[in-house]
């Protein structure tokens, strides 16, 4: 596996599925004047892929756009049905999924390789690359060792490369419950502070225990933002007011 970097992308055209209906997609189409993320990995609803490798460009990829990057593109060896359903199952919302359903780019990328060992048949070897007007300037493939190796190809080391001092998004969670009037108040005030937050809803049943365990207290809402545990609606009140 060499990389081909300073070459041009293989002139490919993936079929995909889009609002159930057939559509083709040609790398010219894809990279013609436009700056692009790609990152290829073994398969659709294999365990890294979807908990790790395609939900942080997912998440990193407002970075990359206020950093010049145009569109970022997810391609595997997988069928475009397997693709559309792997979509829905993730959010992947700033991410165009490619399907190589014959493994034609990975091939031409020199990136196909045998797992035959693990049942998939030719599938591609793990990387990454940016492409500026469909060539290739910079790849970060994974070691070539057994297994599935995780190490250079993931979104934190590309927007390293694309801009070392790139801004990246806050990682803000509120645990809350249904009907609860402070958890709207803080999610108001998230929103007024323009954090992108991932609210938690606890079930009746589970909520004491689950914020005991996790916060030390009774209550919602909890807000948690850069792993740092804020509190409630009071404390993140004072939080706000430091933070201006």
């Amino acid at each position: 596996m060499q990389s081909m970097e300073g070459s041009r992308v293989p002139q490919v055209t993936f079929r995909t599925r889009v609002n159930n209906e057939w559509s083709s997609i040609s790398t010219d189409e894809l990279f013609r004047g436009k700056t692009v993320v790609v990152f290829s990995l073994p398969g659709a609803f294999t365990p890294t892929c979807s908990s790790t490798h395609l939900p942080r460009y997912n998440e990193l990829a407002p970075a990359f756009f206020a950093n010049g990057v145009d569109a970022i593109a997810c391609v595997s060896v997988n069928d475009p049905f397997v693709m559309s359903e792997w979509a829905k199952d993730q959010e992947c919302g700033n991410i165009m999924l490619l399907p190589d359903g014959n493994g034609e780019f990975t091939e031409k990328m020199g990136m196909l390789v045998d797992k035959a060992d693990l049942g998939f048949g030719k599938r591609s070897w793990r990387y990454s690359m940016l492409v500026r007007d469909g060539a290739i300037e910079k790849m970060f493939i994974e070691p070539h060792k057994p297994g599935d190796p995780f190490e250079v190809s993931d979104a934190d080391t590309m927007l390293a490369y694309v801009n070392p001092r790139a801004r990246k998004p806050d990682q803000v969670a509120i645990l809350t419950r249904e009907s609860c009037s402070f958890c709207a108040k803080a999610k108001q005030l998230l929103s007024e502070l323009g954090y992108d937050y991932a609210e938690v809803p606890l079930d009746h049943k589970v909520r004491t225990r689950a914020v005991g365990a996790i916060t030390g207290r009774g209550t919602v809402p909890q807000v948690f933002i850069n792993g740092e545990h804020i509190g409630g609606w009071e404390e993140l009140q004072r939080w706000a007011k430091k933070a201006a």
